[in-house]
């Protein structure tokens, strides 16, 4: 009897060793924001397998992503270009970006209260533009100075999240404005079912790119905790290239895709998605021409924005 109770135990004993050797790792946590920095990781959120691969969290202040990312709660995640460079600055070096997901996304509208059209930067002196603060501001009053135009009053204060100029140039209260899309198409929409208009004079991206290096807007990324890549680079690699394929569904068929936008609880509607998609400069960029053009990009932003320093070579991550 004694006998065969040791050799249960033992067999139990086994089986115990067993299970925790067989314990499944830890997903890895992605965080991406609602809105055009999410819109590309739409499929891989909706898709099954990598839904039991990864946890996926959609958060609507980029505030919260980085935070998620100091206190490790976050791996990989979706961030604004000057967020990033300015949490790498944050954390002495605590993120590596691995990727651009999206190009300028920015353009200069007009409504029915603009006394003259908008056909060039130069045409902006003597008005004034409203704009959302933080990033566009910044992009704004990049080119505008590049440019040489004077005499330009920014408003980053009335209406300063994109929502709430969307609102404004909607009803007709402001005359110039910067949205970014998908703003833009939902200012249109709602300007148009009362009567008004909203024109889209400039697209910011062609005119950065008259003046500074051409594909150097650039307003999006995916980083990654830089602790995290050290101890998990396969992973990483491999999350890559699902998010790739991701990247390019959603900018090849934006039809398709919105819905997935939608199901994914990245964005409310999926007609506007449609309309927002060909204009939000989606891509996938890696390697040194990932590096070139943010490099190129945080060049010209203002030291606060991204952290009072211009990040050091590691803070590309080029290879895996």
């Amino acid at each position: 009897m004694k006998k065969t109770l040791s050799l249960l135990l033992v067999f139990l004993l086994a089986l115990s060793l067993l299970s925790s050797c067989a314990k499944e790792e830890p997903k890895p946590e992605i965080y991406t924001l609602n809105g055009t920095t999410g819109f590309g990781m739409a499929s891989l959120i909706c898709d099954a397998a990598s839904a039991e691969a990864y946890n996926f969290h959609i958060e609507k202040d980029p505030t919260l992503v980085r935070d998620a990312l100091i206190n490790g709660t976050a791996d990989i995640a979706a961030l604004p270009t000057n967020v990033a460079a300015a949490l790498y600055n944050a954390t002495n070096g605590g993120v590596r970006v691995l990727a651009l997901n999206t190009g300028g996304v920015l353009y200069a509208v007009t409504t029915e209260m603009a006394d003259t059209p908008l056909h060039s930067l130069a045409d902006l002196s003597g008005k004034t533009l409203y704009c959302p603060a933080q990033n566009p501001t910044f992009i704004t009053r990049a080119l505008l100075d590049e440019a040489g135009v004077e005499n330009v009053s920014i408003d980053s204060t009335t209406y300063a999240s994109p929502e709430q100029l969307q609102q404004a140039v909607a009803s007709g209260l402001v005359a110039y404005a910067i949205l970014p899309e998908p703003m833009v198409t939902i200012a249109a929409n709602a300007a148009k079912s009362h009567g008004g208009q909203v024109t889209v004079s400039l697209d910011l991206s062609a005119v950065w790119n008259t003046y500074f290096e051409n594909g150097s807007l650039v307003q999006g990324c995916l980083v990654v905790r830089t602790a995290y890549l050290e101890e998990n680079g396969e992973a990483v690699k491999a999350f890559l290239e699902a998010y790739r394929a991701s990247v390019d569904f959603v900018s090849e068929d934006p039809s398709a895709a919105a819905d997935l936008i939608v199901r994914a609880g990245i964005f409310k509607d999926a007609d506007v998605a449609r309309l927002a998609i060909p204009k939000c400069n989606i891509r996938y960029t890696e390697g040194e021409a990932m590096k070139q053009a943010l490099s190129a990009f945080l060049a010209e932003m203002p030291l606060a924005a991204i952290g009072g320093a211009i990040p050091a070579d590691d803070f590309y991550q080029v290879t895996l």
